[in-house]
């Protein structure tokens, strides 16, 4: 595919708009990309660490995405109130402030069919007040993923018992998952609260057989609470998907939410293949702003 000026510019710097209508020059050039760039704790070995702002600072992001359980399969349990006072004293320490929160315990205690996983939610919409930020990943993958309508339904009728305590609480729950964005908001609707959103992935909607674009697009600004860059395990931009199209879709759904980092280490040396992910993204971002 021939390279776009876009993608020419941001290769140098790192070394819903209807269809029928498409944006001029001016229009787009009068819409830079508005969004920040975090990166997940666990994505820097430091799940539920406290030590993942220092590192964070160090390699240039804007904010970290935090855990809220530590541990894995039946030993994983909610993180603590000290823990919480850690994140709060690092962030203020490195002027690094919090993203989001992800109810990481949901990868145990799955949402759609575990007894616990509406209580597991109910901890983490407290946690993620106590933290102080708006938006809580839900996730749902593995043996939780949602796989039929009924697990969606089920789904929707969970977090429409939740969404007035979450909405009470100043806290987005955001979708995390392996389906479409139609089906996200399908659950969004049946659940019937404003503090249910889509946490978008464009690498778990590529890997699903998803038009990331025309998702992102169709969803437009405000159903989306946050989203996650990655296209593991290769770098971005050496992978298959268009990552200049997908910063082109946020801009111009004037998409202001934080953009967050869920990438792999394909070196396996973890700082610079991370500095090499975030110079990709912020290439990109400067193209954008100037195209």
């Amino acid at each position: 595919m021939p390279q776009s000026r876009r993608t020419f510019l941001a290769l140098g710097a790192a070394g819903l708009v209807s269809a029928a209508r498409p944006l001029t020059a001016a229009i787009r050039a009068a819409q830079p990309p508005k969004f920040r760039v975090g990166v997940t704790d666990w994505n820097l070995r430091s799940e539920a660490n406290p030590a993942s702002f220092a590192l964070a600072k160090k390699l240039g992001f804007d904010g970290v995405q935090v855990s809220l359980a530590s541990g894995r399969g039946a030993e994983r349990a909610p993180i603590t109130d000290d823990v919480v006072k850690q994140y709060l004293a690092q962030s203020k320490e490195h002027g690094l402030p919090i993203t989001s929160t992800c109810l990481n315990i949901l990868h145990t205690n799955y949402l759609k069919s575990d007894p616990l996983g509406p209580k597991r939610v109910a901890e983490g919409i407290a946690l993620t007040k106590a933290i102080g930020v708006e938006v809580m990943l839900l996730p749902f993958f593995g043996d939780g993923a949602m796989k039929t309508e009924a697990e969606m339904d089920r789904v929707g009728d969970i977090l429409r018992e939740l969404g007035p305590e979450a909405r009470k609480a100043g806290v987005i729950l955001g979708l995390e998952d392996t389906i479409s964005a139609r089906d996200n908001v399908r659950i969004m609707e049946r659940a019937k609260s404003p503090a249910v959103l889509t946490y978008y992935d464009v690498g778990n909607s590529t890997g699903n057989g998803f038009k990331v674009i025309d998702e992102l697009r169709w969803l437009g600004r405000d159903r989306i609470c946050e989203v996650h860059l990655k296209d593991n395990p290769h770098f971005m931009g050496e992978g298959t998907i268009d990552f200049p199209g997908i910063i082109d879709a946020l801009a111009d759904i004037g998409f202001a939410r934080w953009a967050v980092l869920e990438t792999s280490s394909p070196t396996k040396m973890l700082e610079d293949d991370m500095r090499k992910n975030l110079a990709f993204t912020r290439g990109l971002v400067t193209a954008r702003a100037k195209a």
